[in-house]
């Protein structure tokens, strides 16, 4: 076997990798941001001790926990279409699907970070006349969010990978544009192997970065 790795260059990478890249990255982003907002409601609703917000809540947070990404992102693409009547796209329906589904996640990580919170501060703003979003909102979640800062950009990182999944309904991802780009110049293994120290490279310095903040929020603590 006889690598060739010459074939790489800013041409071929700017019409290829970076389109796919911009897409995993905002794919990242974009899932992130809607996951961490709906993830927090989902742990408000189990921690309300209202059964009628808690027992859906926990039914869907342990299902979508059991159930294979991949599997989700098939079953949105090709289900959703059928029942409204229309195609929605691939990147589309990647987008919600990791939204719908990251939310899961970061559910877990928002209540555990809840709950870490000591009972007391709660109860002071309870002694303030605070009603319940209001000591969530002011008192709670700030404290929260700082502890749960490492654990979140984490699954971040975790998400990032997981963007290749969509490979499978074939939205453009990065590591779809390796693959065009290695069927174009007939290396698909050169074209595999590069995508591999890529994604590598890009989550141990992300992953550095993770480690450092905890250090300083440990420090900060």
């Amino acid at each position: 076997m006889n690598l060739d790795f010459s074939f790489y260059n800013w041409d071929l990478i700017s019409n290829f990798v970076l389109k796919g890249l911009y897409f995993s990255l905002v794919l990242t982003v974009v899932a992130t941001i809607g996951g961490v907002l709906f993830g927090t409601v989902l742990a408000l609703m189990r921690l309300s001790g209202k059964k009628w917000l808690e027992v859906p809540a926990t039914i869907y947070v342990n299902g979508m926990r059991s159930i294979p990404l991949v599997m989700v992102i098939l079953w949105f693409f090709l289900l959703v279409p059928a029942i409204i009547g229309r195609p929605i796209g691939a990147e589309m329906s990647a987008v919600i699907t990791f939204i719908a589904f990251e939310a899961a996640y970061f559910s877990e990580i928002m209540r555990a970070g809840i709950q870490s919170i000591p009972k007391g501060q709660v109860h002071a703003g309870q002694a303030l006349g605070m009603t319940y979003g209001q000591n969530m909102k002011l008192v709670v979640l700030p404290q929260a969010f700082r502890n749960m800062l490492p654990v979140l950009l984490t699954q971040t990182i975790i998400l990032f990978q997981d963007t290749s999944l969509v490979y499978a309904i074939g939205a453009y991802d990065m590591l779809k544009g390796f693959e065009v780009a290695g069927k174009n110049f007939g290396r698909p293994i050169e074209a595999y192997l590069a995508a591999a120290v890529l994604y590598f490279a890009m989550c141990f310095a992300l992953s550095w970065m993770v480690k450092r903040l905890h250090q300083k929020i440990a420090i900060i603590r």
